[in-house]
């Protein structure tokens, strides 16, 4: 049987929410150098991907991704404040899982 997971999601405000997928996309675009290859990357359509970055830059006072465009490929980067955004998230995810750990483990052995 799977190890049951913690599922970690911010709600700030309405349609401000940070989660594991925006999270996992800003890693993949710090990887990559591009929104379109972090996408690929992640089994995602780039409008999709471009919808969330719009999302999570407009959700902070800071950019969290700034982009090239007019290049050939585009080019997108994860600024400091972004890095920021996905260290701290990490953090509170593993801090979560810690808390967690005995709760977590009780329930586990009452699965079916």
């Amino acid at each position: 049987m799977p190890e049951p997971t913690l599922f970690l999601r911010i709600d700030f405000a309405e349609g401000c929410r940070l989660g594991p997928g925006k999270i996992a996309l800003l890693e993949a675009i710090a990887r990559h150098g591009s929104i379109a290859a972090a996408a690929r990357d992640l089994g995602m359509g780039y409008r999709t991907a471009w919808l969330l970055i719009e999302s999570l830059n407009a959700m902070f006072i800071e950019p969290v991704v700034t982009t090239a465009p007019g290049r050939r490929d585009g080019g997108a980067a994860v600024t400091a404040f972004g890095t920021t955004v996905i260290d701290a998230f990490r953090r509170m995810e593993d801090l979560s899982r810690a808390a967690l750990d005995t709760e977590m483990a009780t329930l586990r052995h009452q699965l079916k």
